[in-house]
C-alpha cells in the first residue's frame, strides 16, 4: 500500500466529512455512534472497538519494571517488529496495525487500571504478562469478548472463548520434566525430588503436574513455596538438602533459578534442576551462577530454542538482531513474535469474513485447528477446555549459543499427558 497516497486520500475524505458535519451535525453524530457499535466501514468490513477505517489497535499489558522486565521488553520489541513488518507489507485489511503498550510492573492493581484505560479502544490483546494479572482480568476480558493471549500458562485460564493459552500449560510442562528425569535415569523409583514454585496460579498449577507425575513414577515431592520477591533461596536449598532430594524442579522466575543453581552448587547439592520456560533468561549466563546453570539446569518449553535451525526461527532472529542491535534474543522474542503472528492470522481471517468486530476475531481464532507460524509445533485452538499443544522441547543453557540456550530434545508429548488430561475431565 502506498502510505502517502493513502494518507492524502484520507485527508480529502476527512475534509469532505467535516463539511458534511457542519451541514448535518446530527447525522454525523449518529454515524459515529453506529461506527462505535460496529457499523460497516467504507470498504464494507464491519468494524468495532479498536478498528477504524485506517487502523487496527491492539493492546499489551506488560511488565517492564518488575520481575519479568527482561521478558516484557523482549515481547514488546518482538511484537512491534511484527507490526512494522506487517505495515510495510500493506497492513491487515488495508489498515495499519498499532500496538498500545501499558507497563504494570507485575502489579495486579496497576494492571486492572491499565486494562480499564485501553480496553475500550483495542480489538485484541496479543500480550498480557502474569498469571495473577490475567486471573484478575478474566471476567472483564470474557465480558468484553477481547481476544487475549496471556504470557502465562496456568490451566485455570483454559475454558474461556476469549482467552487463549498458547502452547502447553504449567502442569503439562512439569509432567514432561518428571518424564525427562526418569527417562534419562537421573532419578529412580523411591527417590525424593524437590519442587520450588511461586505462590499463586503459576506455582499451584505446576505443582499439580509434578505431584501427579511423581506419584505415577513412584517418587516423592518436597515442595518449597516462594514469593516473586524471594531472590535468595538459601533457606530452600537447605531444606531440600535435608530432604535428600535427587533432583529439583523450579517454577519461578530467572532470578530464582539463578539463586537455586548457584546456592545448590556452592553447598554441594549438585543435582539436576529442571525449570519451566519462564524461569530462564539468557542474561543469567552473565551472572556468577552461569557455570552452575550450564552444569545442572535443563528447561522444558513449548517453544524451541532461539538457536534452533528452524527456518522461521532463524529468519526472526536475524530480523530482530538487525532492528534491535544489542538486545538479547531470548525466549520472550520468540514467544512474543509467535503470538503476534497468530493474532495477525486471526485478523486476516476475520477480515476475509467481512467483519473485524471482537466477536468475529474470537470466532476466527477458534476456527484455527492447525495454526503453524513456523516457530515451533502446530497448535489447535478449537477446544477452549484443552491446551493448544501438548508437546515440549527440552533445552539446555549454553553461554555460547544465540539466546543462551540449545535444544537437547525436539518437541514431543510426554507419556501420561493423555491420561492426565482425561482424568481432569
Amino acid at each position: 500500500m502506498n502510505v502517502t497516497h493513502h494518507r492524502t486520500r484520507t485527508t480529502r475524505v476527512a475534509l469532505a466529512a467535516a463539511v458534511a458535519a457542519v451541514l448535518l451535525t446530527g447525522t454525523a453524530c449518529s454515524s459515529k455512534a453506529e461506527e462505535d457499535k460496529g457499523g460497516g466501514g467504507a470498504d464494507g468490513v464491519e468494524a468495532g472497538p479498536g478498528v477504524s477505517a485506517e487502523t487496527i489497535r491492539l493492546g499489551a499489558l506488560t511488565d517492564l519494571t518488575g520481575p519479568y522486565a527482561t521478558l516484557g521488553k523482549s515481547i514488546v520489541q518482538a511484537q512491534q517488529m511484527w507490526a512494522d513488518e506487517t505495515n510495510a507489507a500493506g497492513g491487515i485489511c488495508d489498515r495499519e496495525v498499532e500496538i498500545v503498550v501499558k507497563d504494570h510492573g507485575y502489579d495486579v492493581q496497576k494492571a486492572v487500571t491499565a486494562y480499564a484505560d485501553i480496553s475500550s479502544d483495542v480489538v485484541a490483546l496479543p500480550q498480557v504478562i502474569g498469571s495473577p494479572v490475567v486471573s484478575a482480568l478474566l471476567d472483564d476480558i470474557q465480558r468484553d469478548d477481547l481476544l487475549t493471549f496471556p504470557q502465562a500458562w496456568a490451566a485455570s485460564l483454559l475454558g474461556k472463548d476469549a482467552v487463549q493459552v498458547l502452547g502447553t500449560t504449567y502442569d503439562l510442562d512439569m509432567i514432561a520434566a518428571v518424564d525427562f528425569l526418569t527417562r534419562t535415569e537421573k532419578v529412580a523409583k523411591g527417590d525424593t525430588i524437590g519442587h520450588v514454585y511461586f505462590e499463586g496460579d503459576y506455582g499451584a498449577n505446576a505443582l499439580e503436574g509434578s505431584e501427579w507425575a511423581a506419584q505415577k513414577a513412584g517418587l516423592k515431592v518436597a515442595g518449597q513455596k516462594i514469593k516473586a520477591t524471594d531472590t535468595d533461596l538459601s533457606a530452600q536449598v537447605s531444606a531440600l538438602r535435608k530432604a535428600g532430594v535427587k533432583a529439583v524442579l523450579i517454577s519461578a522466575g530467572p532470578a530464582q533459578t539463578a539463586s537455586l543453581a548457584g546456592v545448590a552448587a556452592s553447598r554441594g547439592l549438585t543435582v539436576p534442576i529442571v525449570s519451566s520456560a519462564p524461569g530462564y533468561a539468557p542474561q543469567l549466563m552473565k551472572t556468577p551462577a552461569a557455570k552452575a546453570l550450564e552444569a545442572m539446569v535443563h528447561v522444558v518449553s513449548a517453544a524451541p530454542a532461539v538457536s534452533s535451525d528452524l527456518p522461521g526461527v532463524r529468519k526472526m532472529v536475524a530480523a530482530y538482531g538487525k532492528k534491535y542491535p544489542g538486545s538479547p534474543v531470548d525466549s520472550g522474542v520468540l514467544s512474543g513474535y509467535n503470538a503476534a503472528q497468530l493474532l495477525g492470522a486471526d485478523l486476516k481471517k476475520a477480515c476475509e469474513g467481512g467483519s473485524l468486530t471482537r466477536e468475529a476475531v474470537v470466532k476466527a481464532h477458534r476456527s484455527q485447528e492447525n495454526a503453524d507460524t513456523g516457530l515451533g509445533t502446530p497448535q489447535n485452538f478449537t477446544d477452549v477446555s484443552q491446551p493448544a499443544s501438548r508437546s515440549t522441547y527440552v533445552l539446555k543453557p549454553d553461554a555460547k549459543a544465540v539466546g543462551g540456550v540449545i535444544t537437547m530434545e525436539e518437541a514431543h508429548e510426554a507419556p501420561g499427558i493423555e491420561e492426565y488430561l482425561a482424568a481432569k475431565g
